[in-house]
C-alpha cells in the first residue's frame, strides 16, 4: 500500500503498426490483428490497444461519465496510451533481464493465498471460481498485479536505489547545510493497519465490513485479533498489523488528513484506496514537531531521492528507449512519436540552444 507521496513520474511513450495477415479460406486474405509497434522482440498489437481503451472507457463510465464522452476522451488519448504501453514493455523486458520475475511471481502467489485463506477456501481453483462469480477474471487480475510489481521493482532497483545510495558523506553534509529548513524535526506518527482488499469481493460488502470493524475497534475490540481475522495484507499475522513510523508531511494526502485528529490509540475512518481496497489505521504513537534543524542521514537521503527521482526516471526511460529497437507503424507514428520521444527531443533542443 502506498503511504508516501508519489516520487516517480512515469514518462509517456508510444507505438507502431504493421499489418499481419493470414490466408483464410483458399485465396481470401483476412486480417487477424495488427502490429502497432515492435519493441525489441516484443510487439504491441491493435487488439491489445483496443482492449486497454475499452477498459479505460468502462472505468470512466463507472466514475459517472457518459459513454460517448468517455469514448471521445479515450480516443483523444490514444497516442499517449500507446506510448505508455511501449514504455511498459521496455520495463517488463528490463525486469526479465534483472531476473526479478521469480520474486514477483512468489509475491503474487502469497497475495492470492492470503485472499484464499481470508475466505476459508481450500484451493486456488476455488478462489478463482469465487472471483469469476464476482465478475473478476483472476488471470487478468494477476497479470495487472504482475506488471505493476515488475514496474515498481525495476524503478526501485534501477532508479530509486541508485539515487538513494549515490550521495557520498560529503555530498550529504553539503546538501544538509544548503537545505537546513527541510530538516527541522518533523511531526511523526506510528501507524498500524487492517487492510481489506476488493479483489474477488463485492466492494459494497467490503465497505460495510470496514465500517463495522471500525465501530468494533472503537468500542474496545482486540486489534491484534482483528488483524489476524480480517487483514488481507501479506504477512499481517506476523507483523500484527504494524506498518512503520512516518513523517506526517510525507504521508499521502488522504492518509495525512485521515490521521490528523486521531489521538494515540485511536482509529481512522475507513480509507478507500483507488480500486484496490480499504485501510483502517490505528495511531500507535505521535511525536511533536520542532523548529530545530538536525542532521539525519536517512532524512537527507530521502530528500535527495524525492528531489532527483523525477529527473533520473526520465533519464532512465530515455536510455531504455535509446538502447532499444522501437519501430512504430506509419499509421500510428504521427500521434505516438511526439509523445514517446518528447524528453529526447527536449534534450536535443536545449543542447542546440546552448550551442553545444
Amino acid at each position: 500500500m502506498r503511504y508516501f507521496k508519489p516520487a516517480i513520474l512515469l514518462v509517456a511513450v508510444m507505438i507502431f503498426a504493421n499489418a499481419v495477415s493470414v490466408r483464410a479460406q483458399e485465396s481470401d486474405l483476412k486480417v487477424v490483428d495488427e502490429v502497432v509497434a515492435q519493441v525489441n522482440e516484443g510487439v504491441i498489437t491493435l487488439s491489445r490497444i483496443k482492449r486497454e481503451m475499452k477498459n479505460s472507457v468502462d472505468s470512466l463510465v463507472q466514475e459517472g461519465k457518459k459513454r460517448e464522452d468517455a469514448q471521445k476522451l479515450v480516443d483523444q488519448k490514444r497516442g499517449e496510451l500507446i506510448a505508455n504501453l511501449i514504455n511498459e514493455e521496455l520495463l517488463m523486458q528490463r525486469g526479465k533481464e534483472l531476473n526479478i520475475e521469480q520474486d514477483v511471481e512468489a509475491s503474487l502467489n502469497t497475495r492470492f493465498v492470503q485472499i484464499m485463506k481470508q475466505y476459508n477456501l481450500k484451493t486456488i481453483e476455488q478462489l478463482h471460481e469465487e472471483m469469476t462469480k464476482q465478475g473478476i477474471d483472476p488471470q487478468e487480475l494477476r497479470e495487472t498485479w504482475r506488471r505493476q510489481a515488475m514496474r515498481e521493482e525495476v524503478f526501485r532497483r534501477e532508479v530509486q536505489s541508485k539515487v538513494y545510495w549515490g550521495a557520498t558523506p560529503t555530498e550529504l553534509k553539503e546538501y544538509y547545510e544548503k537545505n537546513k529548513a527541510k530538516f527541522t524535526k518533523p511531526e511523526k506518527v506510528t501507524l498500524s493497519e487492517i487492510f481489506l482488499s476488493f479483489a474477488g469481493r463485492d466492494p459494497e460488502a467490503v465497505r460495510t465490513k470496514a465500517k463495522q470493524l471500525v465501530a468494533q475497534l472503537r468500542a474496545g475490540a482486540d486489534f491484534a485479533k482483528a488483524v489476524l481475522d480480517n487483514s488481507d495484507r501479506p504477512g499481517a499475522a506476523e507483523s500484527k498489523g504494524k506498518v512503520d513510523t512516518f513523517n506526517v508531511n510525507d504521508l499521502d494526502e488522504q492518509y495525512r488528513n485521515a490521521v490528523a485528529k486521531v489521538k494515540v490509540g485511536g482509529y481512522t475512518d475507513p480509507i478507500e484506496v483507488d480500486a484496490v481496497g480499504i485501510n483502517i489505521l490505528r495511531v500507535d504513537d505521535r511525536t511533536a514537531a520542532s523548529n530545530e534543524s538536525q542532521f539525519d542521514e536517512t532524512a537527507v537521503r530521502l530528500a535527495i531521492l524525492n528531489e532527483k527521482t523525477p529527473t533520473e526516471t526520465k533519464k532512465f526511460m530515455s536510455k531504455l528507449r535509446e538502447d532499444a529497437y522501437i519501430k512504430i507503424s506509419d499509421t500510428y507514428r504521427p500521434e505516438v512519436s511526439p509523445i514517446l520521444f518528447a524528453e529526447e527531443r527536449s534534450t536535443k533542443a536545449e543542447t542546440k540552444k546552448s550551442g553545444n
